[in-house]
């Protein structure tokens, strides 16, 4: 197969730790303790052969130009207000393309910069609803698809995906 490389930045600079198991979280037992931009560096190449160089650098106002200069595309999954605000002010300004991606109790969306308004802190913690992770998965799937689309075709469409429109009925 053929393999890519690409520059990598990333606000993950912190250990996965136990408590990342369970929740909104994708880790395993195995990468307890390892750099979170490690563990999904090596997640990418062996998954799809990407190969990344990453960074183990916190995101913040001062640094942000620095870190998403020369990048054809921002992803924010960010799960703060103050960071999301970081990634979308320096990304308009450079005038590079940004996908947010984020999740609610009860929905999930993807949604391009032009469209996108940050939400306010409304004190739930998404990590404690039974089916986060599921949501998480969901939204993972629908914004690979749009990047893909994206990258592909030069096409933006935004989602939301709302566990209310989803139907799960005994089978009879």
């Amino acid at each position: 197969s053929r393999r890519r490389h690409t520059r990598w930045n990333c606000d993950w600079s912190s250990d996965v730790c136990s408590s990342d198991l369970v929740g909104t979280q994708l880790y395993g037992a195995g990468e307890v303790g390892g750099w979170k931009v490690d563990v999904l560096r090596n997640r990418l190449f062996r998954g799809v052969g990407l190969e990344i160089e990453g960074m183990q650098k916190e995101l913040t106002d001062k640094n942000a130009r620095g870190l998403l200069r020369g990048s054809d595309l921002v992803v924010d999954t960010f799960d703060n207000s103050a960071s999301r605000m970081a990634v979308q002010d320096m990304a308009r300004t450079l005038k590079v393309p940004c996908l947010h991606i984020g999740l609610s109790p009860d929905y999930a969306e993807v949604i391009w910069d032009e469209v996108y308004r940050i939400p306010q802190a409304d004190g739930q913690d998404v990590c404690d609803y039974p089916l986060a992770r599921n949501l998480v998965l969901l939204a993972v799937a629908v914004g690979s698809e749009t990047i893909l689309r994206f990258l592909l075709d030069g096409v933006r469409q935004s989602w939301t995906i709302t566990l209310a429109d989803l139907a799960i009925r005994p089978f009879a």
